[in-house]
């Protein structure tokens, strides 16, 4: 299975620390958030690792390089301008091949990955399903959460909403009808929940989604604890 790390917002709220690096190269400790990622990918047996860009995309491959430093493979879908999401896996898909694929935004922390070979079991079971998304307990910015797990199943039923981690197995079927340019991935979501071709999972791990500067600070404080 590949994977790929979504890295090419623009950070704004992370400003003034991402008017010279792109968000995932900002520091958490004594590391950038993104090489978390590629060294919990590396030790879970992943090999190819697709990055997209597009803020100040050069400074990834000059920091990353190839992935040889972790035994990763690393190929870069540049963006000349952010494309979202869904925009951003679509034009990366010839990289991704036609196999499902992780996807994992490059702004968060996780303390390890989650259940991926039972993810893998519940998709190939099940070959009307388009992904497989993982939830995590709502953050303080997220009260409300954004989807419910109903009999292994997304759902947005208003009650017992989870929030999404940022991490997900999508199979690149779902991104055939998209349109090449900028597109999000929300819609595309709820019209796929509608269908019941989402299926979902709990992540118990520790999740921080770095948005903010305070958040950034207060996850430093966190790993600097470990």
């Amino acid at each position: 299975m590949k994977a790929m790390i979504l890295a090419a917002g623009r950070g704004e709220r992370l400003r003034p620390l991402t008017d010279s690096v792109p968000k995932p190269l900002v520091k958490a400790g004594d590391k950038a958030l993104i090489v978390y990622h590629l060294e919990k990918l590396a030790a879970a047996g992943f090999k190819d690792v697709i990055i997209n860009s597009a803020w100040l995309g050069h400074k990834l491959p000059e920091a990353l390089g190839d992935g040889n430093q972790w035994g990763l493979s690393i190929q870069y879908s540049v963006e000349e301008t952010a494309l979202e999401t869904a925009g951003g896996i679509k034009q990366a898909i010839s990289l991704l091949g036609t196999e499902p694929f992780l996807v994992i935004n490059g702004d968060i922390y996780i303390d390890e990955l989650p259940g991926l070979e039972h993810a893998k079991t519940v998709m190939k079971r099940n070959s009307e399903l388009d992904a497989f998304l993982w939830l995590v307990d709502n953050p303080q910015h997220n009260p409300d959460g954004d989807f419910a797990i109903i009999d292994n199943q997304l759902t947005e039923s208003t009650e017992n909403k989870l929030t999404y981690s940022g991490m997900g197995i999508y199979h690149p079927k779902m991104f055939v009808d998209i349109a090449p340019g900028k597109s999000a991935l929300g819609p595309i979501l709820r019209q796929k929940i509608s269908q019941h071709k989402i299926a979902g999972g709990y992540s118990a791990s520790y999740w921080c989604d770095v948005g903010t500067v305070e958040r950034l600070e207060k996850l430093t404080d966190y790993i600097e604890s470990l």
